[in-house]
């Protein structure tokens, strides 16, 4: 008779509860890194904000040679 695994939750086989929990920790790590990605990338947009001035400067220049 082959034997078989321990219910730690009803319905749940031993294996089954594993894989969930490595499943559980997988996600997690990977909406954390989406997260931190996100936040990291989403900070004040250098180049932008580089750009804006220049095109104000710019304008200025043309505005005081007319």
């Amino acid at each position: 008779m082959p034997r078989r695994g321990r219910k730690l939750i009803v319905g749940m086989s031993e294996e089954k509860v594993k894989n969930v929990l490595v499943a559980g920790g997988l996600s997690a790590f990977v909406a954390s890194a989406y997260v931190f990605t996100l936040k990291a990338v989403g900070g004040t947009d250098e180049l932008q904000a580089a750009v804006e001035t220049f095109e104000r400067e710019e304008a200025t220049r043309a505005h005081s040679a007319s």
